[in-house]
């Protein structure tokens, strides 16, 4: 999830919010580059599309090239809006700046959606070194959530304009701060734009949190941009994951799907997961509560923008595993043309004069204790079969993950972390909130991260 300054009403205010972007951001070292090793002899040049076709032309409809210093300004200028509470220090260019101009190129391609066979136009971000030469380290980059169909990865070619400015408002800030910390050093970056989201939507909800199509949109880009790098000369090299938030639990979900094809990963990286569906839905709903943290005299409390992924994650079980009228059979009467609407259009525009529903106040009563429909119940089954936390992974990943965080307890990190087996390692962020915790994953250290490196230094460390 992403989270911004945009202002929500308190649940039961008639306030409303302004328009704008929603919140929703020695031993085992040598293990770690065994595993690496092992993984290296598999060679991502090549890779099949699901299809079973390749393709050399046509892959990229939309280039852009961004100076190095003009991706220090803007991560300068976007980075306060992250570092909420402060955790870390100022951007400091002397110390995290971009070595090479990046060039942006706009992925094109289509998918087949699992859950309905539909056959979709898809969208997605390549982004390479300028001057770079030799394989490039891959990362496949997976979003947080962005309560609009526009703020995407592929966005980011609107650079090709010298004036264009990037806002929290309207573009996906993380993503920036992904191509500045991994393409302007000398790693390629691919990422999907998702289903239901960028230029080619034409009208479709998006599949929030659904797993399938999720899965199979990130394969689909990612063998698109792995062809796209060939046709313009560049080499793949190792493939790494990161993903944020929504971001995290795709990156999950792709992992273990390229797993179970015995493809190569040579290490993943998640900040904020939401690891367990179920948990995640009854935390936000206030059905389930966790003890204090040990020295912490409180912990922050689950924000009302949490209610929108709800309905968003609703509407999209509801379209893609064909529960109609799930939205309204899952929410209180006094919330259904509010839920209905914001599926619609994720219009911030709501009725100043009536309640703004919370995470505990939007569902029916009794929705997680007792029959309530037969929606709900199919709903409930479905997100207990999507859950990512109890995986053994047999490649290194790293949690990251905030011990603020407004969204995300930490528990619901560590169980995930306590049955990856010994792959799996975590990185506590002290006083992190949500979008803190990724900020920190990408610019802090050890002194910040529990003493881990953040995910570049990491990756690099790895990249041998």
């Amino acid at each position: 999830m992403t989270a911004s300054s945009t202002q929500f009403p308190q649940s039961g205010s008639a306030a409303g919010p302004t328009r704008g972007r929603v919140p929703i951001a020695g031993s085992r070292r040598d293990l770690l580059k065994g595993a690496c090793a092992v993984a290296a002899g598999l060679s991502w040049v090549g890779a099949a599309r699901a299809d079973g076709t390749t393709k050399a032309k046509g892959l990229i409809d939309a280039t852009a090239r961004v100076t190095a210093a003009r991706l220090d300004a803007m991560v300068a200028e976007a980075f306060p809006h992250f570092n909420r509470p402060v955790i870390l220090p100022a951007f400091d260019a002397r110390r995290h700046g971009a070595r090479y101009d990046v060039d942006l190129h706009r992925l094109v391609t289509t998918t087949t959606v699992p859950e309905t066979g539909e056959t979709v136009k898809i969208s997605g971000l390549l982004a390479l070194p300028v001057g770079v030469t030799g394989p490039l380290p891959v990362v496949s980059w997976q979003h947080g959530t962005i309560l609009s169909f526009d703020q995407v990865p592929s966005n980011m070619v609107l650079l090709a304009d010298p004036a264009y400015r990037m806002s929290d408002e309207k573009d996906s800030l993380e993503t920036l701060f992904n191509i500045q910390r991994f393409a302007a050093q000398g790693y390629a970056v691919i990422a999907a734009d998702y289903l239901g989201k960028g230029p080619f939507r034409a009208g479709r909800g998006e599949a929030y949190a659904v797993k399938d199509a999720t899965v199979r949109t990130c394969l689909d880009i990612l063998e698109t941009g792995l062809e796209a790098m060939k046709s313009l000369k560049a080499e793949p090299g190792r493939l790494f994951l990161n993903g944020w938030s929504q971001g995290a639990l795709n990156t999950q979900w792709l992992h273990q799907d390229l797993r179970r094809q015995s493809r190569s990963i040579t290490a993943s990286a998640v900040q904020s997961p939401f690891n367990d569906l179920t948990e995640s839905w009854r935390y936000w709903a206030g059905a389930q509560t966790f003890p204090p943290l040990e020295g912490a005299k409180d912990y922050p409390a689950a924000p009302n923008w949490i209610s929108l992924c709800m309905i968003i994650a609703l509407g999209s079980y509801q379209q893609y595993y064909g529960l109609d009228g799930l939205i309204k059979s899952a929410t209180r009467p006094e919330f259904h043309d509010l839920a209905l609407k914001y599926w619609a259009d994720y219009a911030l525009d709501f009725d100043r004069s009536k309640p703004f529903p919370s995470g505990e106040t939007l569902l029916v009563p009794g929705f997680f204790d007792r029959f309530t429909d037969d929606r709900n119940s199919a709903f409930l089954r479905q997100i207990g079969l999507n859950i990512a936390n109890v995986q053994r992974y047999d490649a290194p990943i790293r949690f990251y993950y905030g011990l603020a965080d407004e969204a995300i307890r930490p528990a619901m990190s560590r169980r995930a972390l306590a049955a990856g087996g010994r792959f799996a390692s975590g990185a506590a962020v002290a006083g992190a909130s949500h979008r803190g915790t990724f900020l920190a994953s990408l610019y802090g250290d050890g002194s910040t991260l529990d003493g881990q490196e953040n995910v570049v230094d990491w990756f690099t460390s790895l990249n041998k």
